[in-house]
């Protein structure tokens, strides 16, 4: 767990502005800054960054957060991994995790410039080959794709590496998997008369290498072995560069091999992305699915293709949350996606994408490729085989509907799939009440809370009402407010501290969010906060008295006057004499 005092400290030290304007040109708009949402497609900006709460709101599409939230929605990172990056950029040193023992983070940084100079020192060397500029050229990379993917060339020989690094013998360029000593002790170079594809993180740093060898020889391709940097089930080739293009298709059209990739950004297509030499990942998955709502695999329709889309299937389903999808495409025989598109053209391949066959279809067909659906056996060995993968399927609503189909297509009943499988139903919630609370009552008091949270101390809890969505997120916020001492902290600050506690967190941020956009719209005068506020709590006191006078006329509609008790009575008698005087 990472501290909130480092949270705290994190984003007090990240300006949030300087922070998205390096990704999204920010342009002055009043008190705020303002651009065009980089999460939806928008002519007219709506995407608006404040520098005094150091929260970013679309009020387009509803993107709201700190810095912390803009990392990990525009480059796909975990809430770790931005972590990690913005203390990176401020030179906060992380606190160490309890039972593990301290990454190096010397060695790391290290590593990462003997890779940034590996990958200028084989760029600079393509053009002096004329073999592998012959190989790009008949695969019909032009130069400005070439440039975009930072390809290179690893020269034949040994030690080619000594020429770019004054050090051959460094421990880092064996560690970052560039260099080989064998058992003689003899160092060479890993990479060696291939043509060179960068492999990028999300921040663009260069982790790994793809060669493809020029000519016969074996492996067709060879990748970086995993390093301290590189983690082959974890990253994938060529997301820096599709990044736009995830957000404009809000598809992922993952691939087998990198030229794939580079023929399909040649061809237009720039939401392509291959993994590294493995099958995808459930990590894979997530990471995709941070970024768009689909993703479609597209496989070659040979035996190996295949079997690579069924191992996609398998890991991709416990990474599969509701309302996200997965596609499969097969191509025709001895077709990949780069030859396909070099035939057939961009508009016929972005056919076979948005015609992908869905996860569920895919799943029952394979399935029933390899049973007798006329015989008994072969129906019962279709459930059989369904039901460990059903088991693993995160998402409710999918998995009654494949649950539907397959008893359809096994002539079971439903009921007894579900019984066979070991799947609970899936208990539908409750329809939430509609609040009783005016929503105009609690939102001043929540924007006020949200500019001046010191007021926090004096808001009285037990005057919420419980079946308003304000009171609730009233409540949250004040006590996060509490519980984290003298000074309060920002809002910022507020909203990581709130990510994710419970079922209710998702409701209670939205309302937060909404109210805290209506302030950066209209926030109010300093001097005016604490007359507001105490105008605020006014009215809460005096729903709360009628709220209660309200509860003790029904208990003595009931039972009578003589079904109060001493204290009631009172209560009910003060609150009689304070109506009378207001009438």
């Amino acid at each position: 767990m990472i501290p909130e005092s480092y949270i705290q400290e994190l984003l007090h030290r990240v300006d949030v502005v300087d922070l998205i304007d390096s990704y999204v040109p920010l342009k002055k708009a009043g008190a705020n800054y303002a651009a065009c949402c980089p999460f939806h497609n928008e002519k007219s900006p709506s995407f608006t960054v404040s520098p005094t709460k150091q929260f970013y709101h679309c009020f387009g599409c509803g993107a709201h957060g700190t810095a912390i939230g803009f990392l990990m929605e525009y480059s796909g990172l975990g809430f770790i991994d931005a972590i990690k990056d913005l203390s990176g950029r401020v030179g906060l040193p992380m606190p160490e995790d309890e039972g593990r023992p301290r990454q190096d983070g010397p060695k790391i940084a290290s590593l990462t410039e003997v890779m940034a100079r590996a990958a200028k020192y084989y760029y600079e060397q393509l053009k002096h080959s004329e073999a592998a500029i012959s190989y790009l050229k008949r695969r019909g990379v032009t130069g400005e794709i070439a440039q975009k993917f930072g390809i290179g060339y690893a020269p034949g020989g040994w030690q080619n590496l000594e020429a770019a690094f004054a050090d051959y013998g460094a421990t880092e360029l064996q560690a970052a998997g560039l260099v080989i000593k064998n058992e003689q002790g003899r160092l060479y170079d890993r990479f060696r008369d291939r043509v060179m594809f960068p492999i990028l993180n999300q921040k663009g740093e260069v982790i790994a290498f793809g060669g493809r060898v020029l000519g016969e020889g074996e492996p067709k391709y060879l990748n970086s072995p995993e390093t301290p940097l590189f983690e082959k089930g974890r990253e994938v080739f060529g997301l820096p560069q599709a990044r736009a293009a995830l957000r404009e298709k809000d598809t992922a059209i993952v691939v087998e091999g990198y030229m794939d990739v580079v023929a399909l950004a040649q061809h237009g297509v720039g939401n392509a992305l291959a993994t590294l030499g493995t099958a995808t990942t459930a990590t894979h998955v997530q990471k995709l699915l941070r970024q768009v709502d689909r993703i479609v695999y597209c496989f070659d329709g040979d035996n190996a293709g295949r079997k690579a889309a069924w191992r996609a299937l398998e890991n991709s389903l416990e990474a599969l949350p509701e309302q996200k999808s997965i596609g499969f495409v097969f191509l025709p025989q001895g077709e990949d996606p780069d030859s396909f598109v070099r035939a057939q053209g961009t508009a016929a391949f972005e056919r076979l994408i948005a015609q992908a066959t869905p996860l569920s279809d895919y799943l029952l067909r394979e399935l029933a490729t390899h049973c007798d659906l006329t015989s008994a056996e072969g129906k019962a060995k279709l459930v059989a085989d369904a039901k460990p993968l059903l088991g693993r399927l995160q998402t409710p609503l999918l998995r009654l509907q494949l649950v539907k189909r397959l008893a359809e297509v096994s002539g079971f009943e439903q009921a007894e799939i579900e019984r066979l499988c070991d799947l609970r139903p899936v208990a539908r919630p409750a329809p939430a009440r509609a609040p009783r609370q005016a929503p105009s009552l609690l939102r001043p008091l929540l924007r006020l809370l949200l500019q001046k949270p010191a007021l926090a101390q004096r808001v009285p809890l037990g005057a919420l009402p419980n079946n308003s969505a304000e009171a609730r997120a009233v409540r949250r916020l004040c006590e996060a407010i509490r519980a984290a001492g003298d000074p309060p902290p920002p809002y910022a600050a507020l909203i990581e501290r709130m990510r994710g506690e419970g079922s209710e967190s998702e409701s209670d941020e939205t309302t937060l969010r909404e109210a805290a956009a209506e302030l950066m719209q209209h926030p109010f005068a300093e001097d005016d906060i604490d007359a507001e506020f105490d105008g605020a709590i006014e009215r809460l006191s005096e729903g709360e008295q009628k709220r209660a006078f309200a509860a003790l006329q029904e208990k003595i509609q009931k039972l009578g006057v003589a079904g109060l008790s001493s204290e009631e009575k009172q209560q009910y008698l003060q609150a009689l004499a304070g109506r009378g005087k207001a009438g």
